[in-house]
């Protein structure tokens, strides 16, 4: 087994666990945010669901310069609204996933770097971003839709098994 079919199974796991989270996105909140300094509903589940699109571009390319001086920032795409948002999602998880599969050990433990403005941001064995940047990210950010989502009543799907709103009524006597 290779490095990245061992990360299949947790892989699944999680994106499991963020399509729940994404098919609760409000079309009506997507605008809101909850301070002036964080981003909306919308631009962080679209964040989320682009995040995993990170996965095979780590395994494709070298490094990434998200703002070279000589040309265009990275854009994300342009999601407006729930149908929009799991569908970029599902095509991220599936391109992911094969590309996990289909990695070879060597592969993954080549160096990748994050550039800005030409300035190296770090440089890291490819496994190592994936882990950390990709993944670990990834449920940061998933984590942060959940408490928006508490913010606008809206009830959080449990991830790691029932949430506060799946809970059952007797299950806190019987701990």
């Amino acid at each position: 087994m290779t490095i990245g079919q061992s990360l299949l199974p947790e892989f699944e796991q999680e994106m499991q666990n963020t399509r729940k989270l994404l098919e609760r996105c409000p079309d009506d909140r997507w605008n809101w945010k909850p301070h002036e300094k964080s981003g909306t509903v919308g631009w962080l589940a679209g964040h989320v669901a682009n995040m995993v699109s990170w996965l095979p571009y780590t395994l494709k390319t070298e490094e990434l310069d998200y703002a070279p001086v000589d040309g265009p920032s990275f854009e994300p795409p342009k999601i407006t609204n729930r149908r929009e948002l799991l569908g970029e999602f599902d095509k991220n998880v599936a391109e992911a996933r094969t590309a996990l599969a289909g990695v070879s050990d060597a592969e993954m433990m080549k160096n990748w770097k994050l550039l800005a403005g030409g300035q190296e941001i770090f440089t890291m064995p490819r496994v190592a971003c994936i882990r950390g940047m990709v993944l670990n990210h990834h449920i940061h950010h998933r984590a942060q839709l959940t408490v928006y989502y508490r913010l606008l009543g809206i009830p959080v799907p449990g991830m790691y098994g029932p949430s506060a709103d799946e809970a059952q009524p007797n299950a806190a006597a019987a701990n």
